[in-house]
C-alpha cells in the first residue's frame, strides 16, 4: 500500500509562487512515476506534471509548461511541484498521484492518490 501526503497550497496573488511536496510511504521500485493532477470546481481532473522514478524525466502540460517544474527527493520519498508566474486559472485542488507508466497523463494509470491541497490564486 502507497500513502501519499500533499501540502502546500495556499492563497497567493497573480504572478506569485507555491511549492507544493508529495510525502510518499510504503512506496517501492515498483512506482516509475510520480504525478500531479488538479481539478478545479465543476471541471475534470486534468494532468499537470510528471517525473520518472529517477527524477532523470519531466512531462508537462501545455498550460503549465515553462512555469511549474516538478523535481524529486528519493531519499526523503517526497515530490515537489515548484509553481511560479501562478494565474487564476491554476486555482484547483491539486493531488499527486503514484504509477507505473511513464509518461501517463491519463488519471487511470496511477494506482494511489494523496487528499489533495488547495491553491488559489487571486486576480
Amino acid at each position: 500500500q502507497v500513502q501519499l501526503v500533499e501540502s502546500g497550497g495556499g492563497l497567493v496573488q497573480a504572478g506569485g509562487s507555491l511549492r507544493l511536496s508529495c510525502a510518499g510511504s510504503g512506496r517501492d521500485s515498483r512506482w516509475y512515476v510520480m504525478g500531479w493532477f488538479r481539478q478545479a470546481p465543476g471541471k475534470e481532473r486534468d494532468f499537470v506534471a510528471a517525473i520518472n522514478n529517477s527524477g532523470t524525466r519531466t512531462y508537462y502540460a501545455d498550460s503549465v509548461k515553462g512555469r511549474f517544474t516538478v523535481s524529486s527527493d528519493n531519499a526523503k520519498n517526497t515530490v515537489y511541484l515548484q509553481m511560479n508566474s501562478l494565474k487564476p486559472e491554476d486555482t484547483a485542488v491539486y493531488y499527486c498521484a503514484a504509477g507505473q507508466t511513464y509518461p501517463s497523463t491519463s488519471i487511470r494509470a496511477y494506482d494511489y492518490w494523496g487528499q489533495g491541497t488547495q491553491v488559489t490564486v487571486s486576480s
